[in-house]
């Protein structure tokens, strides 16, 4: 019997285009969480973020015939999850970014503990909401969701220096934002440090 499990995207995307139902639902299954991290994080909110997962999915679906094959699925898939959450921040006008201390253990960094978590992720969470969208997305696909740089080129359509321009833009503003701040506002014991490398 196949195990589609063991497929890679790009059969299994074929076998969608002939109509398999099941490989599409492995290709769900595959990208549903990563893809709901993202959306949920760029529009704070988990029932906005599923609608739009699911919506994500559908045209996954309607428009199986028009996938390229020369790239790779992932690009598509983020491509399209990200154009529908401008879309709806655009509608709304503003943006908010929630659970951000999650987001910044996801970083490299060392697995000391820091006190006052809840007053860290509040301090990231206002800084984070500051970043220029651009910066935002950038910096989430790459240090959240851990694309590569080449990947974020594509869903994002901008080249590569690009990319690495504005994930380093966004750590250099958060570093001159957060770092003195944290400084003011923690005491530190000796051998602990905060829990985020851009510091």
């Amino acid at each position: 019997m196949l195990n589609r499990e063991s497929l890679p995207d790009l059969e299994l995307m074929k076998r969608v285009q002939a109509g398999d139902m099941v490989s599409y639902n492995t290709l769900v299954n595959r990208y549903k969480d990563r893809l709901f991290n993202v959306l949920n994080r760029m529009l704070s909110s988990e029932d906005e973020a599923q609608d739009l997962l699911q919506d994500t999915f559908l045209r996954v679906w309607q428009h199986k015939m028009s996938y390229d094959f020369r790239f790779a699925f992932s690009t598509w898939i983020y491509t399209i999850a990200l154009n529908l959450a401008r879309n709806e921040l655009r509608r709304r006008k503003k943006i908010k970014f929630f659970d951000i201390f999650d987001f910044a253990e996801k970083l490299p960094a060392k697995e000391e503990k820091v006190e006052n978590n809840s007053a860290l992720k509040n301090l990231l969470d206002t800084e984070i909401k500051r970043l220029p969208e651009k910066y935002k997305t950038a910096f989430l696909l790459r240090d959240v969701d851990n694309l590569s740089y080449e990947e974020i080129a594509q869903v994002l359509s901008v080249p590569l220096g690009t990319v690495k321009s504005r994930v380093n833009r966004a750590r250099a503003i958060l570093r001159n934002r957060l770092k003195p701040r944290m400084e003011e506002s923690y005491e530190l014991s000796k051998g602990t440090v905060l829990p985020i490398s851009i510091l």
